[in-house]
């Protein structure tokens, strides 16, 4: 994690005056047991130290009065679901997160799937959509946290406004996903259907061959709802002068 854990949005290079500061963390990944290595086993992986990171970091949030946090993912280790430590895991985490002074937006990867379904998030702590911010809502714009036939079919995408002129979008880079999803639902068959359309790979983690890295089962991507509720958020902020930044957890590229 980098020492220096806020970022600083400012109007332009002709002044040096912060509008507003916020907090920005990935990839806490902890879990209760000894150290280990990734998917690959080329990089190691302190999921006990993890804590302690955060930990300083919180400390670092609450001494320089970030307006918010960004918590983007991967907040405990797939691990835990082996262990059966899943709820216990998270829970720890999460008591850290409440001496936070900020509020914080939490994001889903695919580690939140590994361990919990959707319906379980949305319960969760993890669901931060509360946060968002009514104006947009109240501007004839739809909201989408549950649209489809089935509410098992939604995805967990908002956009909320720090400070005048500044709109931050959250996307749900696992809406189309076998991860998380009920076997049943229209989403789950729609994506296991693409994956073995576009990896012929025994596992479907192994992007192995592939011309098109991303197609594994680890990734995910978005319905076409999502990005028609997307367009209309960044065609409001382009109508208000808006600067927009646009956040997902998922893989841009792959290196191995």
């Amino acid at each position: 994690m980098d020492d220096d854990n806020n970022c600083s949005c400012t109007q332009g290079a002709t002044t040096s005056e912060a509008l507003f500061s916020f907090g920005v963390i990935a990839d806490i990944q902890y879990a209760d047991r000894e150290d280990g290595y990734d998917f690959c086993g080329l990089n190691r992986r302190y999921y006990k130290h993890s804590l302690c990171h955060l930990q300083s970091a919180i400390e670092d949030w609450n001494r320089t009065d970030v307006q918010f946090v960004l918590q983007f993912g991967d907040i405990i280790d797939g691990c835990n679901a082996e262990l059966k430590m899943s709820e216990t895991a998270l829970g720890r985490v999460l008591e850290e997160f409440k001496k936070l002074k900020a509020p914080v937006h939490h994001i889903w990867g695919n580690h939140e799937f590994y361990n919990f379904s959707r319906d379980y998030l949305v319960d969760s702590a993890l669901y931060t959509k509360y946060l968002q911010e009514q104006t947009f809502l109240s501007n004839s714009y739809r909201d989408q946290s549950s649209t489809g036939d089935d509410a098992s079919e939604f995805y967990y995408a908002y956009q909320f406004c720090p400070v005048s002129k500044f709109r931050f979008v959250i996307l749900d880079a696992y809406d189309i996903s076998i991860l998380g999803r009920d076997t049943s639902t229209k989403k789950y068959q729609e994506s296991l259907k693409l994956l073995r359309e576009k990896n012929q790979n025994e596992n479907l983690n192994s992007p192995s061959g592939l011309v098109e890295r991303q197609f594994v089962q680890f990734n995910g991507g978005f319905s076409q709802e999502q990005l028609d509720w997307l367009d209309e958020v960044l065609t409001y902020a382009d109508k208000n002068q808006e600067r927009v930044v646009i956040m997902g957890k998922t893989f841009l590229f792959f290196t191995f």
